[in-house]
């Protein structure tokens, strides 16, 4: 979430300068350029709080400390074959491996 906040400040501060620079007629390329700059400054200047949050975030997710999300289809799998582990004590469950093609 932090991530996502800092990035929308960025694109706040982005859209209008480049509006701007555009409205100023420096060319495409140059206002893609100019804005990309100062929104830069601007956010490395006074949002320091919000850029470290977005750091910590990006480290904790591919440092491997945060469990791994899972989506609505593997929790579902995982709770149904787990309902079936329970009703059927007598079946044991294998992880899948590898097909070895021979």
């Amino acid at each position: 979430m932090a991530f996502l906040k800092y990035s929308l400040i960025r694109l706040a501060l982005f859209v209008p300068l480049f509006a701007l620079f555009v409205y100023l007629q420096l060319g495409w390329l140059l206002a893609v350029l100019c804005a990309g700059m100062m929104a830069f400054a601007i956010s490395y200047l006074f949002f320091q709080k919000q850029r470290d949050a977005a750091t910590a975030t990006l480290h904790d997710r591919f440092s491997g400390k945060v469990k791994p999300r899972r989506s609505m289809g593997e929790v579902a799998d995982a709770d149904a074959e787990d309902r079936l582990v329970d009703a059927n004590p007598d079946i044991t469950v294998q992880r899948d491996k590898p097909r070895k093609d021979s």
